[in-house]
């Protein structure tokens, strides 16, 4: 079978299948946009790197279970936000280690995930070692929802697609989760906060 001549659907069945030459496209073509979110998320080019790569033995594993309801990008996206937030979750259970550069030689924490709109107006200087500690403390539902909009900028529908979700259900976990984040990244949290009182929005 000519992997270059087949659609991704198609690329998909076969790799499903056990065509490991459909794998092997399949997974050269989706690692530029593996790669991108594990360098926004992580902060430097190294440790993206072996992110990405694990991302990628996570694809293999689990593309089983993919059944197309997303696309297969938006799917691999949430497959690498995961990949990166566990990895986070590890880093802040080790020891400090001496910081990282980046290609232009400025020290970076790998444990920064560039977020905008969840962390408005908190200085980063307060923050920057607190930042997987707070995402590591809320549901994970939260976590992912605020990363998937805030750090790799996907649209709602994208969102909830990719969470099996409503669109609604998305903005409430976005809502709730930026709040969670913002009260402990302040300092302000109170015994309980992990997990809100509530439904959410259908």
């Amino acid at each position: 079978m000519d992997s270059e001549q087949l659609s991704e659907q198609e690329l998909v069945a076969a790799a499903q299948s056990g065509d490991r030459a459909a794998l092997s496209a399949l997974l050269e073509a989706q690692y530029n946009r593996v790669f991108a979110v594990c360098v926004r998320m992580m902060g430097d080019r190294h440790t993206a790197e072996d992110q990405a790569q694990e991302t990628l033995i996570r694809i293999t594993r689990s593309l089983s279970t993919f059944d197309g309801r997303a696309s297969l990008s938006t799917w691999c996206h949430r497959v690498a936000t995961t990949t990166c937030l566990d990895e986070m979750r590890r880093r802040r259970r080790r020891p400090a280690t001496s910081p990282l550069v980046n290609d232009e030689g400025v020290s970076v924490d790998p444990e920064q995930p560039h977020s905008t709109e969840a962390f408005a107006g908190i200085e980063w200087s307060d923050v920057r070692s607190d930042i997987a500690d707070a995402l590591n403390a809320i549901p994970r539902e939260f976590a992912e929802a605020v990363v998937l909009r805030d750090v790799l900028d996907l649209e709602y529908n994208e969102i909830a697609e990719l969470m099996s979700v409503a669109s609604g259900t998305v903005k409430s976990r976005i809502a709730r989760g930026r709040g969670m984040l913002a009260e402990r990244l302040r300092g302000n949290q109170t015994p309980g906060d992990e997990r809100p009182t509530g439904g959410e929005n259908p």
